[in-house]
């Protein structure tokens, strides 16, 4: 099969797809590593998508994805930045986000993000304001019987003097959690809002700082998640975690080696790569669990470029090309997304990911992603 791609000139080239879609697996309560997947949303074509108003969401087709990583055994992160919280997606929106998935998986290995995102970073005076905000999302969540992951606040990033004043809060909204909790450290690449997160621009400050919070709080920190795209600074903080406490990898450039791990430990996962390298991350676990590491490397190493290519400069532009990929792969009847967010990559950016993705095996159904590319160059006058 092939199709006519254009070249960085503009040029058309046959490109001849090569790749065999990646067999299904599912993984277990006892696989070798807990896999997240930060889900996306799809959005409804017909909604009014003015970036000042309330996020219009396909909840058939949203939930649906959300049955595809559950029938994986996949876990799933609710309400993430890949699912454009804070950047289309509201706290009204996330909350009803949460509701739903709740009720259509009762059962699944679900967290959710719980943050501050209802209060304005511009509005936030004090602590105390960014304390209500966290513990107003914990208890709703809360409420629906949702597990929480702890989302990094751009207010408290906003009031904070220092050290003190994270160690403050989190301990406070951890005391108000009824489960054990992943914490969320999100890298100022995914979003500058977030410079300077735990007090320091200093990675080991910083880090002391979250490992402060974290042995103070252990019987309330089920793990955290580290999206820094720096797989030295995530080895050395798992090394230093308590007992009991895990690692979830958010590193969507080392993941492979970081789940792998070394004789001193290895990391779970939370990734929203892993949204469209689901099947090819669950196989991989799957033959991880079975003592086959070879094989693990195997399938996840030639996926890496591919997850760089998708989580390039601007990164917090990533959520366009996991998106792009649900589209090519019928998740989805249409390439829309919440807040016009379709706009913020290039052809070319789409044209190498839809070539990557053939090579990795992720275009599950061949003949209808060509047919779709199809239509995104007529899209663009090709």
């Amino acid at each position: 099969m092939k199709i006519q791609l254009p070249d960085t000139t503009g040029a058309l080239q046959d490109y001849h797809l090569t790749g065999t879609p990646v067999a299904p697996s599912k993984l277990t309560p006892n696989s070798a590593r807990v896999l997240y997947s930060a889900a996306h949303v799809v959005a409804d074509p017909f909604g009014d998508h003015d970036p000042t108003g309330p996020a219009h969401v396909d909840w058939e087709k949203t939930l649906e994805f959300r049955r595809y990583l559950a029938d994986m055994g996949m876990g799933i992160a609710e309400a993430m930045d890949t699912a454009q919280r804070g950047m289309g997606l509201d706290w009204t929106g996330a909350l009803e986000l949460i509701r739903r998935t709740k009720e259509e998986l009762p059962d699944a290995l679900v967290g959710n993000g719980c943050g501050t995102d209802h209060l304005d970073p511009a509005d936030a005076k004090t602590l105390d304001d960014v304390r209500r905000a966290y513990l107003q999302q914990v208890e709703a969540i809360q409420k629906i019987g949702g597990r929480i992951i702890l989302m990094a606040s751009r207010a408290l990033a906003r009031v904070a003097r220092g050290p003190e004043d994270y160690i403050s809060v989190y301990s406070d909204v951890l005391a108000a959690c009824d489960q054990p909790v992943i914490l969320h450290w999100l890298g100022e690449m995914f979003d500058p809002q977030l410079t300077g997160y735990w007090g320091s621009d200093a990675f080991e400050d910083a880090m002391n700082t979250a490992l402060t919070v974290i042995s103070a709080n252990a019987d309330k920190v089920d793990g955290i998640k580290i999206s820094l795209l720096d797989a030295e600074k995530e080895v050395i903080m798992r090394r230093r975690l308590p007992a009991g406490v895990r690692m979830y990898t958010g590193d969507d450039f080392n993941y492979p080696e970081l789940i792998e791990g070394d004789d001193q430990g290895y990391s779970h996962a939370l990734l929203g790569i892993f949204d469209p390298l689901a099947p090819a991350a669950a196989y991989a676990v799957s033959k991880l669990s079975e003592g086959d590491a070879s094989t693990f490397r195997a399938t996840l190493d030639p996926t890496v470029p591919l997850a760089r290519h998708i989580f390039r400069a601007p990164t917090q532009y990533y959520k366009t090309g996991v998106v792009f990929l649900a589209w090519l792969n019928g998740f989805q009847d249409h390439f829309i997304m919440l807040n016009g967010a379709q706009a913020t990559r290039s052809l070319p950016y789409f044209t190498d990911c839809f070539k990557m993705a053939d090579e990795c095996g992720l275009l599950r159904d061949p003949d209808l992603a060509v047919e779709r590319m199809r239509h995104m160059l007529k899209l663009y006058g090709v």
